[in-house]
């Protein structure tokens, strides 16, 4: 508790109480303070810095795994186009070889559409008790029916209990009742659900609905089907794989039967692809490396006094750009191309990359190493396998920099926990002095009264010896 000080001048001695114990206070205090003000600050720093170090890497990763994605390819030897990219959708990887074929769809395949007899009632309709029995492609699936269920009801069960097997239904309602309609994601001949287990809403297998029976809507689900220069090739899905060696065609729309609008797919080296990838897997080092740089950089103020990065001297964002430029010198498991600088890739002073294009383009050229970028780069032993175990340790949780941040967090508390003691320390020795002072001060106030008594007393004497 903060002491009470009196006003500043001692009412006994005339001295300025406030301003000497101030003084005294702060030729005790000042250098504590002071320290603790400066590790604060300097902590402070280096929270920021750790947390930017990390955040800095994470994005880094992220960019790695984007380039590395396999639904989405970027280092692919060859590129393959469609002349229709609405209708067919081509994708190619390193096993694809240059040519064109021609492609058209006959049809797409197509997914199960089922519906239950027609109930007058509406979604309403009260439904018996048990397990409903559904059945696709071999795999049949139970939903608990309770009691007091109504269709409804059901249809709510189905899609809660079968949403992630990619089987829904709904209620389709009319002028003469309703339908719980069942629909699939699973495209392909013989695929099309049955349903059983209560007796009002089985739907056998490759029944035809008629009428107000039970049955499959429309048509039953088809295999895709499709002609590669004149070849017949069927598929379950609309995702066609093995028909062209290397590629995957995605059907988006059907071409027909007539030849004459078959869509043409060209395959063909992938060069400023990758040299694109390998661009964007450049900059997303650069970044991370001038990151750290900057965190660990010093400088001059306007003054010309020296000042440090948040992390400067940090022993951990040492380390993290040492493992990161080992990896980067690791050879790769490749047989023709088993290092970054055979592309034109390359460490500069300030550790960051360089990618030389004209030596690249002449790599490209002359060795044909396309099919070998990718190896280097998302193979056994690659560029990004290398790198994700380096950061690893620094990224994980309870990592490198996790146990860094605590060992900070902690300094943070204590640092706090010792300006509260100070605070403590302050108070109470400006109440002790101040006590003290006030003590002095009246002690001389009572000795300045006394003297006046006596100086009055002499006075008195000697102005009755001179009357007298």
């Amino acid at each position: 508790m903060a002491s009470t000080i009196l006003p500043g001048t001692g009412l006994g001695s005339g001295v300025d109480i406030n301003a000497i114990v101030k003084t005294l206070v702060a030729a005790e205090t000042d250098p504590k303070s002071n320290q603790i003000k400066r590790q604060t600050a300097n902590n402070t720093a280096m929270l920021s810095g750790v947390a930017s170090l990390k955040s800095a890497l994470s994005v880094y990763q992220a960019a790695m795994k984007k380039l590395n994605d396999t639904a989405a390819p970027s280092f692919s030897a060859y590129t393959a186009t469609s002349s229709s990219d609405t209708t067919v959708k081509a994708t190619s990887d390193n096993t694809a070889v240059p040519g064109s074929y021609m492609v058209r769809v006959e049809n797409l395949a197509t997914s199960s559409k089922v519906a239950t007899k027609n109930f007058e009632a509406g979604p309403s309709t009260p439904i018996a008790e048990g397990d409903l029995l559904i059945t696709q492609d071999g795999v049949t699936h139970t939903v608990k029916v309770g009691a007091g269920a109504t269709l409804q009801s059901v249809r709510d069960s189905i899609n809660t209990s079968l949403a992630e097997k990619g089987i829904s239904a709904n209620i389709v309602s009319g002028a003469d009742g309703s339908r719980l309609v069942f629909s699939s994601t699973m495209t392909g001949k013989e695929t099309d659900i049955s349903v059983g287990g209560i007796a009002d809403l089985e739907i056998p297998a490759g029944q035809e609905m008629v009428g107000d029976g039970a049955g499959y809507v429309g048509e039953k689900a088809e295999d895709a089907l499709i002609y590669v220069d004149g070849i017949k090739v069927s598929s379950k899905t609309n995702t066609v794989t093995g028909a062209i060696s290397g590629i995957s065609l995605d059907l988006l729309q059907e071409t027909g039967t007539d030849p004459g609008k078959a869509i043409k797919v060209t395959v063909g080296e992938n060069t400023e692809g990758l040299k694109t990838s390998i661009q964007a897997y450049v900059d997303a080092y650069n970044t991370l490396v001038k990151t750290a740089n900057n965190l660990t950089a010093t400088s001059k103020d306007e003054e010309g006094n020296l000042v440090l990065g948040s992390l400067t001297n940090d022993p951990t964002t040492r380390a993290l750009l040492s493992d990161l430029r080992k990896q980067l010198a690791t050879e790769s498991n490749g047989d023709r191309l088993t290092s970054l600088s055979q592309l034109g890739i390359n460490t500069q002073k300030d550790g960051t990359l360089e990618f030389n294009g004209v030596k690249y383009d002449t790599a490209m050229k002359e060795k044909k190493l396309g099919a070998d970028v990718q190896q280097l780069f998302s193979g056994t032993n690659g560029v990004f396998e290398r790198m994700n175990k380096a950061i690893e340790p620094y990224l994980q949780t309870g990592g490198i920099l996790d146990t860094r941040k605590n060992g900070l967090d902690k300094l943070q508390t204590d640092l706090t926990n010792q300006q509260l003691a100070l605070g403590r320390r302050i108070d109470a020795l400006t109440e002790t002095l101040t006590k003290r002072y006030v003590a002095m001060d009246t002690l001389v106030g009572k000795l300045e009264a006394q003297r006046k008594n006596i100086v009055s007393m002499f006075n008195s004497i000697e102005a009755q010896q001179k009357n007298s």
